[in-house]
């Protein structure tokens, strides 16, 4: 049988000062341990461009905008730069509802300011997240991305006379530059029938959604849940739109295991006032699509280099500790033996005097 010796009780002295070392060395190996697991977990996110190579002459545009009039006074089209026409109306969906149903919905606010109205100048997304973006993690954006997506219920109007109309829907595209507009019945094309009156003219709207690309609802897009109220009846709205196509990856590409998403992100900005007469009135979407290809990529270190990383900071922080701890040690005993003393001459204790 083995026994392990052990050093004898008389041999061994317990201080206060050992004790709450050991106490603040778990503490901060803590820390250290859960910092260290919470960045392997986020992984690193790197982010560069490429030209293009994929060619696709198709691209979606996913739209979810309530405006303050009626749906049989609105008209929706799609004018690009190959010429194509596309009546809108025939594929999207339109539902009668209540403007007051949507404008007090939490959340909902205006472009470039946050819910309670503040300026959006991105310093609190910067402050707040290490890759600068204020959005979840890549693996988030990609589980979530790969979930069915399905467009909300209108809510139901319970008695209430609908004063506006919910348009929503995906529309096919070309992938080429364009125009998408909302105007007013028999206003902004050459049609037959007749004109909507100029005092039913009310372009106020909220949109809650407005991407391009696969309809994935769990990216936040720079027009999602922002409202715009139309001062007058000739109020002209125009967004200009730069898409950036964008594939956001949980591991490098043509990896064994690499989950990916293509989608597109946008920035936009913003003209609007009242019009003349003379203008067509409404909602102006102008886009454009650059030819560079946004690549971002969320890497992790393996299990095993974790493990390594985790040995080597807990290690310094035993070592660091157990340095600590001699160096106090130190420090009190000879602080001890001045104090016993009574004098300053000596480290060792005072000198002798001689008769």
């Amino acid at each position: 049988m083995i026994t392990t010796a052990k050093a004898k009780p008389q041999y061994v002295q317990r201080t206060a000062g050992g004790g709450k070392w050991t106490v603040a060395m778990i503490v901060v190996s803590a820390i250290l341990f859960w910092s260290e697991l919470a960045r392997w977990w986020r992984g690193t996110e790197t982010h560069t461009f490429a030209v293009e190579k994929g060619v696709s002459h198709g691209m979606n545009i996913n739209m979810d905008i309530v405006l303050k009039m009626k749906c049989k006074d609105l008209h929706v089209n799609v004018q690009d730069a190959s010429g194509d026409r596309i009546l809108a109306a025939e594929a999207l969906f339109r539902d009668p509802t209540n403007w007051q149903q949507w404008v007090d919905a939490r959340g909902v606010h205006k472009l470039g300011r946050d819910e309670h109205g503040r300026v959006v100048t991105g310093e609190g997304f910067v402050a707040g997240h290490e890759e600068g973006f204020g959005e979840e993690h890549v693996h988030d954006i990609v589980a979530l991305g790969r979930k069915k997506a399905r467009w909300g219920k209108t809510p139901r109007l319970w008695g209430r006379e609908p004063d506006s109309c919910r348009i929503y829907g995906t529309l096919e595209l070309n992938k080429v530059q364009g125009d998408f507009h909302i105007t007013a019945r028999g206003h902004g094309y050459m049609e037959f029938g007749e004109h909507l009156d100029h005092n039913a003219f009310n372009f106020s709207h909220v949109i809650s959604e407005l991407s391009f690309g696969p309809f994935l609802p769990s990216l936040v897009n720079p027009l999602d849940l922002t409202v715009n109220e139309a001062t007058a009846h000739f109020h002209k709205f125009q967004y200009f739109l730069s898409i950036v196509p964008t594939s956001y990856s949980v591991g490098h590409p043509g990896e064994v295991g690499t989950r990916s998403i293509f989608t597109n992100q946008y920035a936009v900005t913003e003209q609007s006032g009242e019009k003349t007469d003379q203008d067509i009135p409404g909602i102006f979407f102008k886009y454009d699509i650059e030819p560079i290809l946004l690549n971002i990529v969320e890497s992790r270190d393996s299990l095993f280099v974790f493990i390594i990383k985790i040995v080597n900071v807990l290690s310094g922080a035993l070592v660091a500790g157990h340095w600590g701890y001699r160096l106090s040690d130190w420090v009190v005993e000879v602080w001890g033996k001045r104090r016993r003393s009574g004098h300053s001459e000596g480290m060792l204790g005072a000198k002798r005097s001689y008769d």
